[in-house]
């Protein structure tokens, strides 16, 4: 395999890695299933916790090369020492898709001839020597500038500064980057913005000492009125298109984008009772018709809830210490946990998408997630007129989850139609011949 990579640390966060349904609000039913990162083979994760002009960035990285080919470039909006860099563990981002992963979700039909009373549904490491002064006049004569030098856990980082594209990337490339050439062209729009850049290589004297089968998550803290995510420098070896999931995390409510059309993924739908067993087929089917529909140039909004709850819950909500690891830095011991997490699911390539992604925190506390239902008809013996009735009913129901699964993913109707176990709508047939001897 290629010895570069290049993804936003788990999310290519512009960083360069080389080397009969209720309504929303009433979501009650059973978690069955969910549709996680695992589903993509080039999904990369970002979390962004933000408060104000304070922000802590994590970025997962899936890297699968050799660990000494590894490189990270990251533009970022102010120099950062080392104590605001920190080291994390992957399970927290597990954590976070597993509890805002769209889901599937089941009811089974009561006895339609049983007469019940039901009440409304409750909603209820040393820095490093200085440069020598040979080097020092090397890195003028680029135009580049080493702002901060240090070591934390596996990663050896450089904070850097630059005058012009073509010297960052003539310097990285001199020391030992494995960057591809050409990337001076998307390195030069964050320059012009005056961002400093994060280098990161691994330290393998610490990566073999500590015995990591992974590279682990990369967390940076800084203060900014900048609230954005540069992907653009992660495209810069993109052949195809790439996923990235972004976990947004704020006190006050929804996050969103400003300069990329967000939708929310096609939700709260009835779909047929076999799509339990293929529901991750499922998923990235309806995924991709619904990025075909919208020109294959918008955010989608899998998931907008409160840290407190959940409904139905794939996961529990993360605890006080997670959402520390996680980045939130707001929490007061003495009050509720105010955390709302925004889940945006962008798949992107490079003619599509032209800027780097922008956000603003908004105070909109609307819930939302992406749900699927199944609907299990009751399968006992019917006894009633009313029974009879209800067999018509789900007859139909289950036609028009049919052509709800049709619509949504592309596939043929009547290779679905094939898959459903209609209910009998007779189910106490009279023989033909009891007609004619009785």
């Amino acid at each position: 395999m290629k010895a570069i990579r290049i993804i936003l640390t788990g999310l290519l966060v512009g960083v360069i890695f080389l080397a009969g349904i209720k309504p929303a609000w009433a979501f009650c039913g059973f978690y069955v299933a969910k549709a996680d990162t695992s589903l993509y083979n080039r999904a990369s994760q970002v979390i962004i916790a933000r408060d104000g002009n304070k922000t802590v960035l994590t970025m997962a990285n899936d890297y699968q090369g050799e660990a000494q080919n590894f490189a990270l470039v990251v533009p970022v909006p102010v120099v950062l020492k080392q104590e605001q860099v920190h080291i994390g563990e992957a399970k927290i981002l597990n954590r976070l898709d597993a509890f805002s992963a769209p889901r599937l979700v089941e009811y089974f039909d009561p006895d339609p001839c049983q007469v019940l009373m039901y009440e409304s549904d409750a909603l209820r490491s040393m820095p490093q020597a200085a440069p020598s002064t040979s080097a020092s006049q090397r890195n003028n004569a680029l135009g580049v500038t080493v702002e901060e030098q240090f070591t934390v856990g596996e990663y050896d980082f450089v904070i850097l500064s630059a005058k012009q594209s073509d010297g960052l990337e003539t310097w990285l490339i001199e020391n030992g980057y494995k960057i591809p050439r050409g990337a001076k062209k998307l390195l030069q729009p964050y320059i012009r913005q005056q961002m400093k850049f994060l280098v990161a290589k691994v330290n393998l004297k610490e990566y073999n000492r500590q015995g990591f089968e992974k590279l682990r998550p990369i967390a940076i803290a800084y203060e900014s009125p900048k609230f954005m995510l540069p992907i653009r420098l992660g495209m810069i070896n993109g052949q195809s298109e790439q996923d990235l999931i972004v976990y947004l995390l704020s006190p006050q409510g929804q996050i969103e984008l400003t300069n990329y059309r967000t939708v929310k993924i096609p939700s709260d739908v009835n779909v047929p009772e076999f799509v339990q067993a293929e529901f991750q087929d499922f998923y990235q089917a309806m995924l991709q018709q619904s990025y075909q529909r919208e020109n294959k140039q918008v955010a989608f909004l899998e998931y907008a809830w409160n840290m407190n709850s959940c409904d139905p819950c794939s996961a529990e909500p993360l605890n006080p210490e997670e959402l520390k690891q996680a980045g939130v830095f707001w929490l007061n011991p003495n009050l509720t946990n105010n955390v709302f997490i925004t889940r945006l699911h962008l798949r992107y390539s490079r003619d599509r998408f032209p800027e780097d992604l922008q956000f603003h925190t908004t105070a909109n506390q609307e819930l939302f997630q992406g749900r699927y239902v199944i609907n299990h008809p009751f399968t006992g013996k019917i006894t009633c007129e009313a029974g009879k009735e209800y067999q018509r009913s789900v007859r139909n129901r289950q036609q028009t989850e049919a052509e709800n699964l049709a619509r949504l993913t592309g596939w043929n109707l009547q290779e679905i139609l094939a898959q459903i176990k209609f209910v009998n709508t007779d189910p106490n047939p009279v023989h033909w011949w009891r007609n004619l001897w009785n």
